[in-house]
């Protein structure tokens, strides 16, 4: 008999995200990230015969009268292989008696369309639909072979000019990324959350939240921030300010990040989005 069990322990929930190679979006420390910006989560695992087959961090949001609720799975659920339709049933039925809302969507961390019945392909999306997605099995030499040439001359050129990568740690630090991605989206004409909501993802992800940040002259010139999980690492942000650019700082930076999550172990490399997103 398969069982749907609200979660409310974080390690637990963590735990069960790593045991099935999920997505940083359905850690723990996203959905809280969330609650603090106008959703509400929950966390249901599908339980059958005693052995936990999938589980999903759903998220729930007021949409505007008469309608009801979304409720919004990203990235998930989680769920042993060959189960997912049963996981997905298991879903369903949660959220039809538990959560009235006007729409279920979610946005599975896998190329394949569903194949469950009473799911069809919606026309919108809240995370970009389409992303590239680098195989961190595959040696240095491979991934860089597999890349453009033009893309390999850049990495070598900005590699060789000076700059200090490291890890932001501080809130300080963390202001002067803020700062140039303040810059990166004024040049790019995009709108930003407000401060609080960065610094909330960094303290409520804790240790699933990594910055790195390129150095010229101990200044930081551009800035890339990873959520990461046991096997994914999921970009959230990146920028750079004018000498950034000039410096091609994100090609150095980048590839840094890339290597740095192969040597923690970390599977895959997820861009969220491509250029032309």
């Amino acid at each position: 008999m398969i069982d749907t069990i609200l979660c409310d322990e974080k390690a637990a929930w963590d735990k069960t995200v790593a045991k099935f190679g999920g997505h940083p979006l359905q850690l723990w420390g996203w959905g809280e990230v969330k609650a603090a910006h106008n959703w509400r989560v929950q966390r249901i695992t599908i339980v059958d015969s005693n052995e936990t087959i999938g589980a999903a961090q759903i998220l729930l949001r007021n949409l505007p009268k008469p309608l009801n609720q979304l409720s919004y799975i990203p990235r998930g659920p989680v769920y042993k292989q060959g189960r997912e339709d049963d996981v997905l049933a298991a879903i369903v039925n949660y959220v039809k008696h538990k959560l009235p809302c006007a729409v279920l969507t979610i946005e599975p961390d896998t190329e394949h369309p569903l194949r469950a019945k009473g799911w069809r392909q919606s026309p919108n999306n809240i995370l970009l639909s389409r992303t590239l997605i680098l195989d961190l099995t595959h040696t240095t030499d491979e991934l860089l072979a597999a890349m453009t040439k033009k893309t390999r001359q850049y990495i070598r050129k900005s590699g060789r000019a000076g700059l200090d990568i490291k890890p932001v740690k501080t809130r300080q630090d963390i202001a002067a990324c803020l700062e140039i991605y303040r810059q990166t989206a004024k040049r790019a004409k995009f709108a930003l959350h407000d401060d609080q909501y960065y610094y909330d993802i960094h303290n409520k992800l804790g240790e699933y939240s990594q910055i790195f940040a390129a150095y010229e002259d101990n200044r930081p010139v551009s800035f890339l921030w990873l959520a990461t999980s046991r096997e994914t690492s999921f970009e959230l942000y990146g920028g750079m300010n004018d000498r950034g650019q000039a410096l091609r700082a994100n090609y150095a930076l980048k590839w840094h990040a890339i290597t740095e999550c192969k040597r923690q172990g970390i599977k895959r490399y997820d861009m969220n989005g491509l250029l032309n997103d």
